[in-house]
């Protein structure tokens, strides 16, 4: 990840903060020396007026009386022009000693936070600035570049994990349907009940696999382009559905529901919110226990969904958040993809809400959204 961009045009930074600093000392140092010629001008012009006839000797040479003021004036300009030449050349010579010494202290951060984004690449982006001195402009400058450097390193990281992740989730089917159809091939007597039983098994390990592709998909997708579609959804209406789709498997499983959804109108994409709904429900279902209960509220605004379930450590809720983790056993819980609740927090988040996860002490969970 090292950087390249176009070739630096004209001088540095330093060199022109230097040749401006030079400049303006300059023209102070030039406008003062004129100054000086004029005022001293001017003043040796109002010299006393002597008697006609009189001879006066300046600088070494007689001047007649009526020439004094004028041979007064020329050598105390002269005199200006010289010593004010020197006092310049002095003046101009510190000025850019100067400038180019402090302009050098003041940019060295700046070179430093361009080495070393010179020098990042996917493996050392944890190197940082953390620049030490007076909280100017340019330490502002480096704390920032160093928070921008943490934002990095924590998406990369989330990004490595996310793909090792979905490549191990993804080679389970497909080493499934790779076995069953090699086995089933090299079985010469296999008759029309075993391909039948293998393409059963082929059928749900690809439904698992189109499974995670889409949530992949739905994932990247709003995590990327955010809520393109905004229509006024009810929550409560919703749940009620969501809990109809999944009617059977609560029927089956002995599950009590306890449902309190009243009218609860929030606007966001319908078929994303219809997702944060329904991935809530599934999960409250499948990660509960044989005749455990399920609480679902609706009212304006926030949508809490409660279950009971395995117990689940309170330090480890916050994890449940990341991809492909299924309540506290990754990859072992009952269906799905570890998905649900990853696209819950990318969805609530992209409509400009919040989603928090409590663990229930008797065990279970409780996720509470919260949507503008």
């Amino acid at each position: 990840m090292a950087l390249s961009g176009r070739p630096r045009r004209g001088p540095g930074l330093r060199i022109r903060l230097t040749l401006l600093a030079t400049g303006l000392a300059a023209a102070v140092s030039a406008l003062l020396v004129w100054l000086g010629w004029v005022l001293v001008g001017a003043v040796v012009s109002a010299v006393p007026q002597l008697p006609p006839g009189m001879v006066v000797v300046v600088d070494g040479a007689p001047v007649a009386a009526s020439d004094l003021a004028t041979a007064l004036q020329d050598s105390a300009r002269d005199d200006v022009l010289v010593a004010g030449s020197v006092t310049f050349l002095l003046v101009v010579v510190a000025a850019a000693l100067l400038s180019w010494v402090i302009t050098g202290q003041v940019l060295r951060p700046l070179h430093e936070v361009t080495a070393t984004a010179r020098r990042l690449t996917a493996s050392s982006l944890g190197q940082r600035l953390r620049l030490r001195g007076p909280r100017d402009e340019v330490a502002e400058l480096a704390d920032t570049f160093d928070a921008m450097l943490d934002r990095l390193q924590a998406a990369f990281d989330a990004e490595v994990r996310f793909v090792a992740n979905a490549s191990h989730e993804l080679r389970t089917p497909l080493a499934v349907i790779r076995t069953e159809v090699d086995v089933t091939l090299a079985d010469p007597t296999a008759d029309a009940a075993e391909l039948r039983r293998m393409a059963g098994v082929v059928g749900t390990a690809t439904l698992r696999a189109q499974q995670l592709v889409d949530g992949l998909l739905l994932l990247v997708r709003t995590e990327g382009a955010g809520v393109s579609t905004r229509e006024t959804v009810d929550l409560g209406v919703l749940a009620r559905v969501a809990l109809y789709v999944v009617g059977a498997e609560i029927r089956a499983r002995g599950l009590y529901v306890d449902v309190r959804a009243r009218a609860a109108p929030v606007v966001g994409d319908p078929a994303l919110l219809e997702r944060v709904v329904g991935n809530l429900v599934e999960n409250a279902v499948r990660h509960n226990v044989d005749g455990g209960w399920i609480e679902v509220c609706a009212e304006p605004g926030v949508l809490r969904v409660a279950s009971s379930g395995e117990s689940v450590a309170p330090e480890s809720v916050a994890g449940l958040f990341e991809p492909f983790r299924r309540g506290g056993v990754a990859r072992t819980a009952r269906g799905g993809a570890g998905l649900g609740l990853s696209i819950v927090r990318a969805v609530v988040t992209a409509h400009g809400g919040t989603v928090q996860a409590e663990a229930v002490s008797s065990g279970g969970l409780v996720v509470t959204v919260h949507l503008p």
